[in-house]
């Protein structure tokens, strides 16, 4: 007979259900609630300990998620991630992706899936997500997407690929070992993938086309992909444009550059090109051509301060205003560069002034007007310095440039630690057998943020960009839950009542109960308690009705990964809920369907393909 739970058990489900209740409502932010959640662990098991600890254990036990392994070891991803996005070092996986997304958006949305999906199969779902992460984040800053109708199909495709095989995910690892002790044979490294793969050809046309209809649209269309700048692309010697016919070189470039004024015959080095187009689209040309937007040698200057004195590299737009120097002057005659030590990349005319007389020089460059809005590349202070000077008023949203030449160095080290925490470090035994040491991703993760700081590719006081206060506190709430469901015996509790209510079902809605069981459990805990607890139920479950164990114990298996349905549940659900703009109910209103669809899919292929 089942035994009341404990007080402690109680109360432990009780602020769980509460924490949820208060997230899906939305009517406070969820870092307050965070913390409450934290507060009111911490308070509680101070008056009224668990069994055999002190009042001190309960603190620790609260507050212990700010110290947790899983916290730092996100916190360590997003700033290897923020690496990889200042130097630019996935700017050629980025393009690719671009391209189709260009062709077509449910395409690249589609493609993306896939690449997913495939990756997370042999690889940890959490690097395979730090990797598309910056990738996608780009993509949706060029207007190409919105970022939180992406991320979270995305994710749900990695948890799915990860699933699919024994070394897919530590949980995966987890749960076949835990049944082997028990006494299960062992499950091969490709056992269940077809299982897995059948009903991912169920999700994946979710996570296409419904998932992102559900999902709020974050996109935000900023000035500047609005603006049409106005520049010089100056030919080079080592340029694709010399020798070249115009008609032949506008096909290579980016949509949305203007060529004014074409020259006739071909192109000769020195020669200036008057071109226009957004930011991001002159910026692609120059790469393209191996052009420059402004005179090399105030480039190279910015370059060699910016390397001298640590200083970032940015570019800011500019309003003229009605008492500044420029008005009238063409940026040959203003000697911004001379002065200033910056380079202007173009010029935006707004639409109220493109029928003004004399806009032009007699050299055909454009002349400053009032209202212009100047595009400029340079040191902060430098920066600063201009705008105070020549009476302009700086605009928000000021972009740091991304540093290349580390980007090769970058890439090394989110590969290295990716590779050291899959693959693991090439290790020969005392006899000379060849057995590498997989590195814990805590580790790998922290040793590769340490070294992205060391070698300069992120900086100190730029690491706050990278971090989300709220999904700090998020995590840290999240591990106290689960570690006060475990310690005060709810979770062994909910197991037992499970398994002494499945003794009078048939095995397919077995199989349904215990996995729908798993993911409550691993959305709301942790996997690993998931893992931990559901593995024996089910083994004992099998033995009990007759039944084979390896049906149950995939059940078991599958149940943890299906953690779609809160933040908490998983730690890449935390990596994108800030860069998704998402909420907790955002994680309800697309997961819990998806939970639902794998359940049922899972459950019956299983059914079937033991023949239950």
């Amino acid at each position: 007979m089942l035994e009341a739970p404990s007080y402690h058990a109680i109360a432990a489900m009780a602020v769980t259900i509460a924490m949820f209740i208060g997230f899906a409502r939305g009517r406070y932010p969820e870092e307050i609630i965070s913390l409450v959640t934290i507060a009111v662990i911490g308070v509680g098991l101070y008056f009224a300990p668990l069994e055999g600890t002190k009042p001190t254990d309960g603190l620790a036990l609260a507050f212990g998620g700010f110290g947790h392994q899983a916290l730092i070891t996100i916190c360590a991803l997003m700033i290897m991630g923020r690496g990889l996005v200042v130097t630019g070092a996935l700017e050629p996986f980025a393009r690719l992706l671009e391209k189709i997304f260009r062709i077509n958006g449910q395409l690249g949305l589609l493609a993306a899936l896939l690449i997913a999906l495939f990756l997370s199969m042999f690889v940890n779902d959490t690097p395979v997500m730090v990797l598309l992460l910056p990738i996608l984040v780009a993509l949706a800053g060029k207007g190409l997407m919105a970022s939180s109708k992406t991320l979270m199909p995305i994710n749900a495709a990695v948890l799915i690929g990860g699933m699919a095989t024994t070394i897919g995910t530590s949980t995966n690892i987890l749960v076949v070992s835990i049944a082997s002790d028990i006494g299960m044979r062992p499950l091969g490294v490709f056992e269940f993938t077809p299982i897995v793969l059948i009903a991912a050809m169920f999700a994946l046309p979710y996570l296409w086309l419904v998932m992102p209809r559900l999902l709020r649209d974050n996109s935000v269309v900023a000035d500047n992909i609005r603006r049409t700048f106005h520049t010089r692309l100056r030919v080079g010697t080592s340029s694709l444009l010399p020798g070249a016919d115009l008609s032949a070189v506008s096909a290579k470039l980016p949509d949305g550059i203007t060529f004014h004024d074409k020259p006739s015959g071909l192109l000769q080095p020195g020669q200036r090109l008057h071109i226009s187009g957004t930011h991001e689209a002159l910026e692609e040309a120059a790469r393209i051509m191996k052009g420059e937007l402004a005179p090399v040698w105030v480039l190279d200057r910015i370059r060699r301060v910016s390397k001298a004195e640590g200083e970032d590299v940015v570019a800011v737009e500019m309003t003229v205003t009605a008492d500044s120097r420029l008005i009238t002057r063409t940026l040959a005659s203003s000697g911004i560069a001379d002065l200033y030590g910056v380079a202007v990349l173009g010029i935006h005319r707004p639409e109220r002034l493109l029928g003004e007389r004399d806009i032009y020089s007699e050299a055909g460059d454009l002349r400053i007007l009032e209202g212009d809005v100047l595009l400029v590349m340079g040191i902060d202070t430098d920066l600063q310095t201009f705008a105070r000077n020549d009476g302009l008023l700086r605009l928000e949203g000021a972009r740091e440039l991304p540093r290349r030449s580390k980007a090769v160095l970058a890439g090394v080290i989110m590969l290295g630690a990716i590779a050291t925490a899959s693959i693991g470090v090439p290790w020969f035994d005392s006899a000379g057998g060849y057995a590498p040491i997989k590195i814990p991703i805590a580790i790998s993760a922290l040793a590769g943020a340490i070294v992205m700081f060391v070698t300069g590719c992120v900086k100190f006081d730029r690491v706050g960009r990278a971090l989300s206060a709220k999904v700090i506190v998020l995590i840290a709430a999240s591990l106290a839950i689960g570690r006060v469901i475990d310690d005060s015996g709810a979770a062994e509790w909910l197991g037992q009542a499970l398994s002494l209510g499945l003794a009078y079902l048939p095995p397919a809605l077995v199989l349904s109960a215990i996995m729908l069981f798993v993911t409550i459990v691993t959305n709301f805990a942790s996997n690993a308690t998931a893992a931990t607890i559901g593995t024996p139920i089910a083994f004992s479950i099998a033995t009990q009705l007759g039944l084979p164990p390896e049906p149950l114990v995939l059940a078991v298996l599958f149940g943890c990964n299906l953690c779609y349905a809160t933040p908490i549940a998983y730690q890449t659900n935390m990596l994108i809920m800030s860069e998704g703009s998402y909420e907790f109910r955002d994680y309800i209103r697309a997961g819990v369907p998806l939970v639902g669809l794998m359940v049922t899919v899972l459950s019956v292929l299983l059914v079937l393909w033991y023949g239950l």
